[in-house]
């Protein structure tokens, strides 16, 4: 543990405290103890924020601190039902409203990173959008023999990398203090859950990956409807840069503007819900950074136009099987459902009783059923799963970090869009479709494929096995010069079975564990 992290640490949560990031935690609904230390830090915060309760100054401080810092004010922007609708007001500048690097290095880095195709890039406009770890600009690309083409330009604030990696050792000296001195902390597996968030921010510090993320998204949703991306110009992307086609769209939080322009937000607010469960479920890769800062709204389509994909999630099938009963089970009510897939992938562990916790998840689910969102307080709904999880000793899995970071991003989205938003009535046909198509016969066939396809390795492995016991028995052999017939017919017999038991466990492993 470093002391400069500790420090750097420290200094974070005086700077938070003293610009009134604890005066926006939904305080009622949280457990005793951090009640108490909310309370404790509330004393060094400014008088202006006990005043008026705004935190302006706050976006500065999360911005100085760092990336990391900025991350988490940007969620919190879109939770205003937690928040509070000020404070989600005075945090939305964090998603595209920084202060940009300054202009005269962007030259530089653009010979510096694409090289010479850089050149194609002229009429470079000023920053139209900053963030927390990169800023975009608008450009024309002229490629001899092509019309030019209107393009985003999108290039990493200089020295970001420096800023992440400080900020994740500062947090990885929290987790890790607070996995020492806290027993319940545990269980909630603070280093791993970090581990995972810095893994996924140094894939977001190469653009390469993020151009390839859009590749393969867009692979994924060719046949989709609502939903839009950008493409790539991989001649002009490198580590720091990254150019795309630029997209026209209304900010979706801008709600005048929508409204104005005949957007109908309940509409959107579907497709931004429906759209991003279809990427969970389905593929299996979804954008996980789905602020309002990166969506548009296409005003002649009412689609949904994403940008910035540098942070992306990715479930496999166990796990896209599970979001999708838990959504399932809380629209059927099916709460048995429910908690049955919190023990099966490792949430609960199995000394708690099944019948306990579904009666905890019916607690949860009952009150919400049938009601809007404006109806939910999910500062309320938050206190109560708290309790919940330390009640069961509910164990965290680092894995799905990001996909419950980005259902609560979308959810808050699409809360905004349209207040009145039945999230289980939208949710139903995507979840439902996609449970119906893996219990029927296509799912079936894909399922028998796969265990084919598995069968198929394990049986090609089974002549070097063989080839390798022949070795082993002719080794054994060159070493006993004269051994007894009958031994040695032990010692093949012995050997032959050996290997036919590894085969058959091997292959038994691949199609029953698999």
């Amino acid at each position: 543990m470093g002391l400069g992290s500790f420090f750097r640490l420290v200094n974070a949560g005086w700077v938070l405290a003293r610009e009134g990031a604890l005066s926006v935690l939904p305080v009622e609904s949280l457990p005793p103890m951090m009640k108490a230390g909310i309370a404790m830090g509330r004393l060094v915060e400014r008088p202006s924020v006990r005043r008026t309760g705004r935190i302006e100054r706050l976006n500065a401080a999360l911005h100085k601190l760092g990336p990391t810092y900025v991350k988490l004010g940007q969620t919190l922007a879109t939770r205003p039902d937690i928040v509070g609708a000020q404070a989600a007001v005075d945090l939305s500048a964090l998603q595209d409203r920084m202060p940009p690097f300054d202009s005269a290095l962007v030259p530089g880095i653009l010979e510096a990173a694409p090289g010479d195709k850089a050149k194609a890039l002229s009429e470079l406009s000023p920053p139209i959008a900053a963030a927390s770890i990169a800023q975009v600009h608008k450009a024309t690309l002229r490629v001899p023999g092509q019309p030019p083409h209107i393009v985003a330009v999108k290039i990493l604030r200089p020295g970001v990398g420096e800023r992440f990696r400080a900020d994740t050792n500062s947090l990885y000296t929290g987790a890790r203090m607070a996995q020492a001195w806290s027993k319940s902390s545990r269980r909630l597996r603070p280093v791993e859950v970090v581990q995972t968030l810095d893994h996924s921010m140094r894939l977001e510090l190469d653009l390469r990956l993020e151009a390839a993320a859009i590749s393969e998204l867009s692979e994924n949703i060719t046949n989709d409807e609502g939903f839009v991306i950008p493409s790539v110009h991989w001649d002009q992307v490198a580590e720091n840069v990254l150019t795309t086609s630029w997209v026209e769209g209304i900010p979706i939080r801008d709600h005048a503007a929508l409204d104005a322009a005949g957007v109908d937000r309940k509409a959107l607010a579907a497709k931004v819900l429906q759209s991003f469960l279809r990427h969970a479920i389905r593929d299996g890769f979804f954008h996980a950074d789905m602020h309002p800062g990166n969506l548009f709204a296409d005003p002649r389509t009412g689609d949904v136009i994403a940008v910035d994909f540098g942070i992306m999630g990715r479930i496999n099938k166990n796990e896209r099987k599970f979001l999708a009963d838990i959504l399932f089970g809380f629209i059927t009510r099916d709460y048995r459902l429910v908690a049955q897939r919190h023990f099966d992938i490792g949430y609960v562990p199995p000394s708690q009783s099944v019948d306990d916790f579904t009666l905890a998840i019916r607690s949860i689910g009952e009150p919400l059923h049938g009601r809007t969102a404006s109806d939910i307080s999910m500062a309320r709904v938050l206190g109560q799963l708290f309790a919940i999880t330390e009640l069961f000793q509910m164990q965290t899995r680092p894995e799905l970090v990001l996909l419950q970071k980005s259902m609560v991003l979308v959810e808050g989205v699409a809360r905004t869009l349209d207040p009145d938003l039945d999230i289980w009535t939208v949710a139903e046909p995507v979840v439902g479709d996609w449970l119906r198509r893996e219990e029927g016969p296509i799912g079936r066939i894909e399922d028998l494929a796969g265990h084919v396809t598995r069968m198929s390795t394990a049986l090609g492995r089974v002549p070097a096995l063989i080839t390798q016991a022949e070795l082993t028995m002719a080794e054994h052999r060159a070493m006993m010069s004269r051994p007894p017939d009958r031994w040695m017919r032990g010692v093949i017999l012995a050997v032959l079975g050996s290997v036919f038991v590894l085969i058959v466990t091997a292959i038994w492993r691949l199609l029953v564990l698999s």
